[in-house]
């Protein structure tokens, strides 16, 4: 399997930056000011690079959503039980969480992967069982998973990319669904980022100030008590990440081999996005991050990156909510690319001088 992984590393390249000059010519000569659709062009060229085509094409779109449990969850970090986890997974497998109303608003098809919910799920169409464990062990005490683990977790996670492209999508997103995962989400970020705990943690699902102080506590423990184990960003992932978080990683190295761009959902979906980019630089060519959390840390998470999200709504729900609706931005932003005339084929005159 480690074999595997790495072969999957080696084979992702950057994007093609030699198409920039081109397709920048061709964003300057549709008929309007240059530069006045703003960033719409700045990601109109991004997916040109990405996909190595002056032709970009978005036929169909796909979120996964990523579910997991983790131990951490009985520290207490979290205002809701882990049994909501399950729960809400059903809620979306009957079309009736956020996730699925926009979805279904932006013609973006749904997957819901099970990769370590502590239950086990009947067959349905709209859920595929990758289950690694019966969520992860507790961060606060040791190691959330094995290396092992976490390398089966995102080859799982690659394998969904690589159907996905071998079925015609042209954009992919991710989600997640897994009570207490901002815990170590926070705690990865404080690793491979190294901005500080105070700084990123924030109240999840609405926990009281005495709660956000626990878990803040929580995490400063989970990072001391794997310290030894952090040396390594797999090594990172597998101490103090989770299942789905693994399985995002994945996913979104398994996209950009395929060179088939991600949209990153939120505040849990980046800690997969960061993990992967730690991993694998190259994977930041491919990744749109599609907002701007509501969640303390992830303003100072994008600002590490160099990031910019697309779009900045206060959302903190998970679940792809964000990438659902960016995606709806970035089809867009493809079709202005495609469709608009040009001042070289239309009968428009420029700004005088040119």
């Amino acid at each position: 399997m480690k074999d595997k992984f790495l072969a999957l590393i080696a084979s992702i390249i950057p994007a093609d930056h030699s198409l920039s000059g081109e397709a920048q010519a061709h964003l300057d000569d549709l008929t309007k000011p240059q530069g006045s659709l703003g960033r719409l062009e700045e990601v109109a060229l991004r997916f040109v690079l990405a996909t190595a085509s002056l032709s970009p094409v978005i036929k169909r779109k796909m979120i996964c959503c990523f579910a997991g449990d983790h131990g951490v969850a009985r520290e207490g970090v979290s205002a809701f039980p882990s049994e909501v986890t399950p729960q809400m997974v059903y809620n979306m497998l009957s079309g009736g969480a956020a996730i699925n109303v926009f979805a279904r608003h932006a013609g973006v098809e749904l997957v819901v992967a099970d990769m370590g919910v502590n239950h086990e799920f009947a067959d349905h169409p709209g859920l595929v069982k990758r289950k690694i464990a019966s969520g992860t062990s507790n961060i606060a005490e040791g190691p959330a998973m094995s290396e092992d683990q976490a390398i089966q977790a995102m080859m799982a996670g690659a394998e969904l990319a690589f159907t996905a492209h071998s079925e015609g999508h042209h954009l992919l997103g991710t989600g997640e669904m897994g009570i207490a995962n901002t815990t170590p989400a926070t705690a990865l970020y404080s690793v491979l980022l190294g901005i500080p705990v105070d700084e990123i943690t924030g109240r999840g699902t609405g926990i009281d100030e005495e709660r956000l102080r626990h878990k803040k506590e929580v995490i400063r423990r989970a990072v001391a008590v794997n310290a030894v184990r952090c040396t390594t960003p797999l090594g990172t992932l597998a101490a103090l990440g989770g299942y789905e978080i693994a399985g995002i990683a994945g996913f979104i190295l398994g996209a950009a081999a395929c060179r088939v761009p991600v949209v990153v959902d939120g505040f849990i979906s980046s800690a997969g996005a960061v993990a992967a980019m730690k991993l694998c630089p190259s994977v930041a060519d491919y990744l749109f991050f599609s907002h701007l959390s509501n969640e303390q840390g992830h303003r100072s998470v994008m600002e590490s990156l160099g990031a910019r999200p697309i779009l900045d709504l206060d959302l903190r729900l998970g679940e792809g909510t964000g990438a659902a609706l960016a995606m709806q931005m970035i089809e867009a932003a493809v079709k202005m690319y495609n469709e608009m005339a040009t001042f070289s084929s239309a009968s428009v005159s420029q700004k005088e001088g040119e």
